[in-house]
């Protein structure tokens, strides 16, 4: 692969104007990681306005070895966006149009650059919703390229449950149709769903075909706490195998409740919490409510409270989703090494205990949230990088937590992806003759290895 050397530069000002630029501060910014990844930024930018950009973007790329790395919003936390071997950042975040919504159908056709809170802005005018809600106000193509979930995947399922068709551009320029937007089609291979998840190595997106869902008619939130991280997860499986229709249900362990009570002026007891919200009919939430207390009961758990009035729901997920920021805050000067990995529910409790105590005992600063209702959680570590002995045990607590995770049937991560951070995991769950077949169908997809490379599979498998 080559650099963007004068003569590629030409090429991209004659093309693209002002809408290409090599500006050192623009550089930086699409590289900007939140977590640990150090910036890596690329030798230009290039801002996208229509599809036929994309393709002669990737054309010029393709023609020059030169590498391209996609951007929408910049919320990925594994080293994604950044650009190793240089080459050119495509900036998507000005192809952010809605093309169609279909109310009668479920479903809505979107540009990648839309956000998810200005698309649900525009779908509230319809009686509907997009319920994947990763925390972050990420886009939806990069939602849809790092396979992302979070809150509501209990209930809605993740990107892959709720991508039904998209369009892409690939490595040589050309523009494909993956999909047809129904429910369900048996013709051929799925390519919607080989390139969600993708993280941009296969293929660029620029449309995607959506589920989307009615508003609930009644919706009620609540929180309770409890005496250790075991007897949450506990609490969280036996309702969903009472078959509690959860919208969300989230874990914060001790630590993360005592930082957002600093960050966000709560006074919650500095015990585990689990965060539920139940959404549909406003009998069957109360018959729903009353089930959950009793499994609350028999856990353990202490002073749930529910809430019903919008303002208040929406404080009590705010604490939620600020979960991150208020860890920053608690001990400034700090980074954030974050994590995620998932198991199977019967197993969760288990891996959550043991990583509350594997923290303790490494006397590490860290948080952990969770998506409890699919077995996902998240480990947030804030180190101080001036200290290595500090940095060494922080990565060593990822890896026992990706080999702890494997070793139980799970996955080292259910929703941040691989990028660069969790490359040398990729070996360990997959095998080295599942890895194999992920790098043929790259090789054949893209011969030149231009489009986002470093990123999710070993360099010895390319």
């Amino acid at each position: 692969m080559n650099r963007l050397d004068d003569a590629i530069a030409e090429q991209l000002r004659q093309r693209f104007g002002s809408d290409f630029s090599t500006s050192a501060a623009l550089r930086e910014q699409h590289a900007h990681n939140t977590t640990w990844h150090e910036n890596q930024p690329p030798d230009g930018v290039v801002a996208a306005k229509t599809v036929q950009d994309v393709c002669d973007l990737v054309r010029i790329c393709h023609d020059n070895d030169l590498p391209l790395i996609c951007f929408g919003a910049g919320s990925s936390v594994e080293g994604q966006i950044n650009a190793p071997f240089g080459g050119v950042s495509l900036d998507l975040s000005g192809m952010d149009q809605i093309l169609a919504v279909s109310a009668e159908n479920g479903t809505c056709t979107v540009e990648p650059g839309i956000t998810r809170l200005r698309l649900n802005e525009e779908l509230r005018r319809h009686g509907m919703f997009f319920p994947v809600d990763p925390g972050a106000d990420a886009s939806i193509g990069g939602m849809a390229a790092t396979r992302a979930s979070g809150t509501n995947a209990v209930r809605y399922g993740t990107m892959r449950d709720n991508v039904l068709a998209l369009k892409a551009v690939m490595a040589d320029g050309a523009l494909v149709n993956a999909g047809r937007g129904v429910r369900k089609s048996a013709t051929g291979f799925d390519l919607a769903h080989l390139l969600v998840g993708s993280e941009g190595l296969l293929g660029i997106i620029t449309e995607v075909t959506l589920r989307i869902y009615p508003l609930p008619e009644a919706m009620i939130a609540g929180r309770v706490d409890f005496p250790d991280v075991a007897s949450a997860c506990t609490a969280a499986i036996q309702g969903l195998q009472y078959g509690l229709p959860f919208a969300r249900i989230e874990l914060m362990d001790k630590v993360q409740i005592r930082a957002s009570n600093s960050y966000s002026g709560m006074n919650l007891p500095e015990r585990p919490h689990l965060f539920v919200e139940l959404a549909g009919d406003p009998d069957a939430i109360a018959a729903q409510a009353e089930v959950f207390a009793a499994v609350v009961d028999e856990c353990g758990g202490e002073n749930l409270d529910w809430e019903s009035r919008a303002e208040a729901r929406n404080e009590l997920w705010k604490a939620r989703h600020n979960s991150y920021w208020a860890g920053t805050a608690v001990r400034p000067g700090t980074r954030a090494i974050t994590t995620d990995v998932c198991v199977p529910l019967d197993k969760l409790a288990t891996i959550v205990d043991r990583s509350r105590k594997e923290l303790d005992h490494r006397n590490i600063f860290g948080m952990i949230v969770g998506h409890v209702g699919d077995g996902n959680f998240h480990v947030q570590m804030m180190v101080d990088f001036e200290n290595a002995a500090e940095v060494e045990s922080a990565f060593s607590f990822v890896e026992w937590l990706a080999d702890a995770a494997i070793s139980l049937g799970g996955t080292v991560s259910g929703e941040h992806g691989i990028g660069q951070g969790k490359i040398k995991f990729m070996e360990r769950e997959h095998g080295l003759a599942a890895i194999e077949v992920m790098a043929a169908i790259k090789k054949v997809l893209d011969p030149k290895g231009i489009l986002n490379p470093g990123k999710l599979l070993p360099v010895q498998s390319l």
